[in-house]
């Protein structure tokens, strides 16, 4: 389904492939010899997404241009079955592999791989030809890599970012009840513009 939102429509090279129940929302730029496919959504809501030539964007992956800034993704990357790419950065020839998921202002640069159900957090900077292991974390600038049991040790690092304020634009730490709450008001304003969206094809 190819969506207007905002007024902004999708751009798709005439060699591109778009399978016929992927989403493409907005204001999203498909490159040449690029291929969406069965069920993947690409949702171009308060920023653009750009992606390259020759990428591959399998079943069921969602990109989603958010506030925090936009997507861009660059040449012979490919977005693996159920990964979660939002507001961040991919350089050429990227491999993000199944259930990975790219958080807000993260950059992936070029020749990079992360492995299955990898987390690369937000204003990450993952390197050149850097690999992330099997469900691994990447955090921090410059990068660094732990397993998932050592929340700690990744929180330590994480918590400068201050996801609640990048995101959601809520500025001071409170009770999760009570940020839960501002979050979900904030996020059914943005997503409320929606329901505006035209259906082109």
């Amino acid at each position: 389904m190819i969506l207007e939102h905002l007024g902004k429509r999708p751009t798709i090279h005439e060699s591109a492939y778009v399978a016929p129940n992927a989403t493409i929302c907005g204001d999203v730029t498909i490159g040449a010899n690029t291929r969406i496919m069965f069920g993947a959504q690409l949702i171009a809501e308060s920023n653009p997404i750009v992606i390259g030539d020759n990428c591959i964007v399998l079943e069921n992956a969602v990109i989603r241009g958010a506030q925090a800034s936009n997507v861009s993704i660059g040449d012979n990357c490919l977005i693996g079955p159920n990964s979660h790419l939002v507001s961040c950065m991919l350089e050429n020839n990227v491999f993000i592999a199944t259930g990975a998921s790219i958080f807000h202002r993260a950059l992936i640069k070029e020749g990079a791989e992360v492995q299955i159900n990898g987390v690369v957090h937000l204003k990450t900077v993952f390197p050149k030809n850097g690999v992330l292991p099997i469900g691994w974390v990447a955090v921090g600038d410059p990068m660094q890599k732990f397993p998932s049991s050592e929340h700690d040790k990744i929180w330590a690092i994480q918590k400068e970012a201050n996801f609640p304020n990048l995101v959601y634009g809520i500025k001071e730490r409170e009770e999760l009840s009570s940020v839960n709450k501002k979050l979900c008001i904030i996020m059914s304003e943005r997503l409320l513009s929606h329901k505006e969206d035209e259906i082109i094809e």
